[in-house]
């Protein structure tokens, strides 16, 4: 770990910018989500709580590319690892984007538009918690998924840097699922407990 240490420059300003960016994302997505929950001023704004969600997953994709971005320019910006520069350690960082692209991908097939981005707290429930594949082999796909294609981008780059950050990305969402978790397994519980009152 130190001699990874000793290849990152953590003040220069691209690190900096991909460091908060990381951080900011789901503390974005979580402050917004909770206080629509609470309020509905979103829904009630854009008139429609299908418009709302749209419109905050359409800033949290721009958010997510921005980090991306971010992440690149910060891996590029300093320096390549000798011993991570090499055939067989690529070879792993693109099986790492495969592996998270189709995690990502099939987590967004089975939840649709609206349960990707936090449609749950604007109101718009599935009939119940999904559980097909990936969730049927793991909770939280879309985050690990994510985690995986940053690693393997780092991994592809020789970057030192990059495997720093996505570890930062790993801390960040599963600092976001201690919030999130709970929320979506009360909701679901609400839900279930509304039915069974109706029956």
């Amino acid at each position: 770990m130190t001699r990874l240490l000793g290849y990152v420059d953590p003040w220069e300003p691209s690190f900096v910018a991909a460091v908060l960016t990381i951080a900011f994302n789901p503390l974005f997505w979580n402050v917004v989500a909770r206080w629509e929950q609470r309020t509905r001023r979103l829904s009630r704004a854009f008139g429609s709580p299908y418009l709302a969600c749209y419109t905050l997953g359409g800033a949290i994709l721009l958010l997510n590319a921005l980090r991306s971005h971010c992440f690149t320019q910060a891996m590029l910006r300093q320096p390549r690892m000798e011993a991570l520069d090499n055939a067989a350690v690529h070879r792993a960082g693109l099986s790492l984007l495969g592996v998270g692209t189709v995690l990502v991908l099939s987590s967004s097939f089975a939840l649709g538009f609206t349960g990707t981005f936090l449609g749950d707290y604007f109101g718009i429930l599935k009939e119940e918690r999904v559980t097909t594949f990936p969730f049927s082999v793991l909770d939280n796909p879309m985050y690990w998924g994510s985690t995986a294609n940053y690693l393997g981008w780092a991994l592809v780059h020789a970057s030192p840097t990059g495997l720093l950050l996505t570890a930062v990305v790993a801390l960040a969402y599963v600092v976001a699922l201690q919030f999130e978790e709970p929320f979506t397994a009360e909701i679901y519980r609400q839900k279930a407990a509304r039915a069974r009152r109706r029956s």
